[in-house]
């Protein structure tokens, strides 16, 4: 009998984890790979939260989170003690996930190595280094180190075909964040948090906010936060929902604007199925994060984006996106058009989901299958549906 092919999936953060978890469980399932699983925990809690949701347990665990850690700090890190992690298990193929600083340097680590890499979640682009960052930079550098890339969407696809990347070494395979949501999202779930739990999501409209990012910090926070106050204190049935990240940069500028305001609840970090769940009971979605872009048409949610560009342009194409940026009057007036007007709200609350059909991690083990040599049958690409 031969023996497996070990296949290491390496990651640090909440996001990772979330889209990750699916095709761990998916490998394992398939029982033709000897599955191993590395986390660097550039994040602690919240990835300790995926993982305890999810019933994954790391067979390596870094542990690298320091206060005040740099950019710089994690990616020496990452490369000093993932290599101990390659030179022990001697894997087959390392998958690394997106954009992180973990996702980099865990794919120059495997480099340096001469072990293959497969990028998941491939091809996602702004065209400008600096925005996001460090992300785009990291996933561009990533994708010259993969070996193999599995592309959520065929834009992801012509993205990298147009990078110099071999056609025949890409994967269109949708998003793995959308088979996550079928195990997360549930019509009976209790939420965990206790002001979840006491919401009135049927006789209120409720709006989730995320906002935290870098380039936010400053004076952008400071006009979403301006913007919030105004929309709560002009629209009577919304109640504003907002976990706040644990960032002293996020959490006082938000609290010292948001604080005491009548219907906006300021609340922890809150785990991964309080978060789809909210945003599945919930109006509308104001975000900066790029997971919640694909995690809420998902859910029949409109999404207003606080950045001023996105990386995953094809829910703009698609209707169930709109990218307003950070300044407090195009926030407050781009909610009110949705709060507004019924026609605009359910033309996005009903547009096509670009990003999956909930079997991404099936073709993903189904590409592995055939990089392998485990079938001589290339998997069927992911088709979007027409918009």
């Amino acid at each position: 009998m031969n023996k497996k092919h070990v296949i290491l999936t390496v990651f640090g953060t909440r996001p990772e984890a979330i889209k990750m978890a699916p095709l761990i469980k998916a490998l394992f399932a398939s029982g033709e790979f000897t599955t191993k699983v590395c986390v660097t925990a550039q994040h602690r809690e919240m990835l300790d939260q995926v993982l305890d949701i999810f019933d994954i347990n790391p067979d390596y665990d870094l542990n690298i989170m320091k206060k005040g850690q740099t950019l710089a700090g994690i990616t020496k890190l990452v490369l000093e003690n993932i290599e101990k992690v390659l030179d022990h298990l001697k894997p087959d193929m390392v998958l690394v996930h997106g954009d992180t600083t973990t996702t980099f340097a865990a794919s120059l680590a495997a480099f340096y190595a001469k072990i293959p890499v497969g990028h998941v979640e491939a091809g996602l682009r702004t065209f400008d280094k600096y925005f996001p960052y460090p992300e785009e930079i990291n996933r561009k550098l990533t994708a010259c180190i993969a070996d193999i890339h599995f592309a959520p969407t065929s834009s992801n696809y012509n993205n990298l075909v147009n990078e110099g990347i071999d056609p025949e070494a890409i994967h269109i395979t949708g998003n793995t964040a959308i088979d996550a949501l079928k195990t997360t999202v549930l019509n009976d779930y209790r939420f965990k948090d206790a002001l979840l739990r006491e919401l009135d999501f049927s006789g209120k409209r409720v709006i989730a906010v995320t906002a935290h990012r870098r380039e936010n910090l400053g004076e952008p926070l400071i006009d979403i936060c301006n913007a919030l106050k105004k929309i709560a204190k002009c629209y009577s049935d919304v109640e504003i929902v907002y976990p706040v990240h644990l960032n002293p940069a996020v959490q006082k500028p938000v609290k010292d604007i948001l604080g005491n305001i009548p219907r906006i609840h300021l609340i922890n970090p809150i785990q991964v199925q309080d978060m789809h769940n909210l945003m599945s009971r919930s109006y509308l979605v104001l975000t900066d994060s790029g997971g919640l872009q694909e995690e809420a048409p998902a859910l029949g949610k409109p999404v207003l984006v606080l950045r001023n560009e996105t990386e995953r342009p094809e829910a703009v194409k698609a209707g169930t996106v709109k990218v307003i940026g950070t300044n407090c009057e195009k926030v407050v007036s781009e909610t009110a058009a949705l709060l507004d007007n019924e026609d605009d709200y359910q033309k996005m609350a009903h547009s096509v989901n670009p990003y999956g059909d909930g079997r991404a991690s099936e073709r993903i083990v189904a590409a592995l299958r055939y990089r392998f040599r485990l079938t001589e049958n290339k998997p069927e690409p992911f088709k979007q549906a027409s918009y």
